[in-house]
């Protein structure tokens, strides 16, 4: 059994993000990449079921600042072969990013392709739907558990719907998967076992074509400006609610 994982790093939203002088993209130039939170749980649910099922592991991410370190610490989580896609360019559109792997994944024979549900630069949520549907194959997202069964090739997944509702799939193999949530949170390992991974390992680099442009492209990229503001009321309770009484008597909002 081989399982392939899909990765790739986006900007990290504890930092303060800002726009560049173009204004139709994020300032690069003190950005710092990690890996992506829901690929982060596809890792996680890959490694699950390798061990369960003595499978392999091979993490796949377009190149960009900071993946060698992402791929080492995939390493260190238990994967078994990380691959850096070389030549998408700096900032890869989901249709590219898809076709890249369209490509690439055929030579590695793979069983089972996880990636995350979506991105959290761009919330699209397309990689894992255009990559199954250029290999012909199953696709099912927002996935929060997956048991296999190996004698019949298939995958058992949980689904889950919206309002709270969950479902449990049946998927024959091979198969692409959208994880949103591993069946336990991601692990943590520390810096140790990181550079253990860094002498027993080396990275593989494979390159790929960066497949079609995407058919659009960003006009502007801003913030949300603010269109209100708050105002603090002071003073005991009885005074705070008289102003408060009249300041909806005011706006027409109580009689």
């Amino acid at each position: 059994m081989h399982i392939v994982v899909v990765g790739k790093l986006v900007p990290d939203l504890v930092e303060d993000l800002e726009v560049d002088a173009s204004g139709r993209e994020l300032d690069r130039q003190f950005l710092k990449l990690v890996l992506n939170e829901f690929d982060e749980h596809a890792l996680e649910e890959a490694v699950l079921l390798k061990e369960a099922h003595e499978a392999r592991v091979t993490v796949l991410a377009p190149d960009a600042d900071g993946v060698d370190d992402a791929l080492y610490t995939a390493l260190a989580k238990g994967a078994d072969r990380a691959v850096k896609l070389v030549g998408l360019g700096e900032a890869p559109s989901s249709r590219q990013i898809a076709a890249a792997l369209a490509s690439a994944l055929p030579s590695l024979n793979f069983d089972l392709v996880l990636t995350g549900v979506q991105a959290a630069d761009d919330l699209d949520g397309q990689v894992g739907m255009l990559l199954a549907g250029s290999l012909g194959l199953p696709h099912v997202g927002v996935v929060t558990g997956v048991e296999l069964d190996l004698d019949s090739r298939r995958a058992r997944v949980r689904k889950e719907y919206p309002g709270g509702w969950l479902a449990e799939l049946e998927v024959q193999l091979p198969a692409v998967l959208g994880i949103q949530a591993a069946k336990q949170p991601p692990r943590y390992v520390p810096v140790s076992k990181v550079r253990q991974a860094m002498k027993e390992h080396t990275l593989e680099e494979l390159s790929v074509e960066p497949g079609p442009a995407p058919g659009l492209s960003v006009r502007r990229l801003f913030k949300p400006e603010a269109t209100g503001r708050a105002e603090f009321l002071d003073g005991g309770p009885e005074e705070v609610a008289a102003r408060l009484a009249d300041i909806l008597a005011q706006r027409g909002l109580v009689r």
